[in-house]
């Protein structure tokens, strides 16, 4: 039986650290057929060395250099050389559960094209977790579970960027690594779900993520949250905006604000609540702020909310379905 080629691709910077376990859970995968294209996105330590010697020893194994600079250049360039029927990505600091790439793959071929395969990650530190990282693993993990993730993509991103594994002419159809939109990962999931690619359910983990100090996702700017918003409201504008129903925005902190004033700028009309009686009534950008009953008083209304207060956030959700309101078509949570 013919298996698929699954082409991994690794953007890496100055990972020799980590590179050893990275490779080699690679190497001890249970399905052998794999090709690693890995990209030296101008590495300064001895990390390409290191690669190097993997690619001398495991022909599957294709080192090159960035010709450009950044990580989506790096994931372009491994792409545009890669043979295989299955795509899949992989951070350079993790680690592949030893039935990854199995598991991703028999997915994939059981449920076919339009399907984008996910599993459980697992966050590992010599530190310890942080309460956030520790939340947010057990959020994605809950919706990859159930393959619910697209419920909740205007919160974070909803598919880790090292656990989906896609059929190549699905990759290409939602423009690959093509915008120069960050953070790429979001972006990429957001046009999977523009495309209407179903998440397949997992309940394995699959994926171990490493935190650390000098992790990517904790200092490089493009994973800010000023970034986060803008993909948030370009996708939500482009893909679930009705703007022949009246939009308001619950929430006054500064994501509230953020959204407020972009809206503004591209003449996006909206009303703007909050519960907060501090601020109900003031005047914040030439936008008065009325109290959250004022919901009822607008027909049919869609609403972004930007208040991330979890016990907050339960009583709003309370509120809405009382008002037979539903998520992702009424309302939607930007926190």
């Amino acid at each position: 039986m013919h298996k698929p080629l699954i082409s991994i691709l690794i953007p890496f910077k100055n990972t020799v650290e980590f590179l050893p376990e990275c490779l080699q859970s690679i190497i001890n995968q249970t399905y052998s057929t794999w090709e690693l294209l890995i990209v030296d996105d101008g590495s300064t330590d001895e990390s390409f060395k290191l690669v190097e010697n993997f690619a001398n020893k495991d022909s599957r194994i294709h080192l090159l250099k960035n010709n450009g600079f950044g990580i989506i250049s790096a994931l372009r360039l491994a792409f545009s050389n890669s043979k295989g029927d299955f795509i899949t990505r992989m951070d350079s600091d993790d680690i592949m559960s030893s039935n990854k790439l199995e598991v991703l793959s028999n997915n994939l071929i059981k449920f076919g094209k339009q399907h984008v395969a996910i599993g459980l990650v697992k966050y590992f530190s010599e530190t310890g977790i942080g309460d956030g990282y520790s939340k947010y693993e057990t959020w994605i993990n809950n919706l990859t579970l159930n393959g619910t993730n697209y419920s909740e993509i205007y919160k974070e991103c909803v598919i880790p960027s090292p656990c989906w594994m896609i059929h190549r002419e699905d990759l290409i159809n939602a423009d690959a690594f093509n915008p120069n939109r960050y953070p790429e990962d979001y972006d990429l999931t957001f046009r999977f779900y523009k495309k209407g690619y179903t998440c397949i359910p997992c309940n394995s983990i699959l994926h171990q993520w490493r935190d650390y100090t000098t992790r990517a996702s904790r200092i490089d700017p493009h994973y800010a949250h000023d970034y986060l918003l803008d993909i948030k409201l370009y996708y939500f504008l482009m893909l679930d905006y009705n703007n022949s129903r009246p939009l308001a925005i619950w929430g006054a902190g500064d994501k509230g604000k953020t959204i407020a004033k972009t809206l503004i700028e591209n003449e996006v009309p909206f009303d703007w609540i909050c519960d907060n009686p501090k601020k109900i009534g003031r005047d914040i950008y030439g936008k008065g702020l009325k109290p959250f009953t004022f919901l009822k008083q607008i027909q049919n209304p869609q609403s972004i909310i930007t208040v991330a207060n979890a016990e907050a956030q339960k009583q709003i959700r309370n509120y809405l379905t009382k008002l037979r309101l539903q998520s992702m078509r009424d309302y939607f949570f930007f926190c």
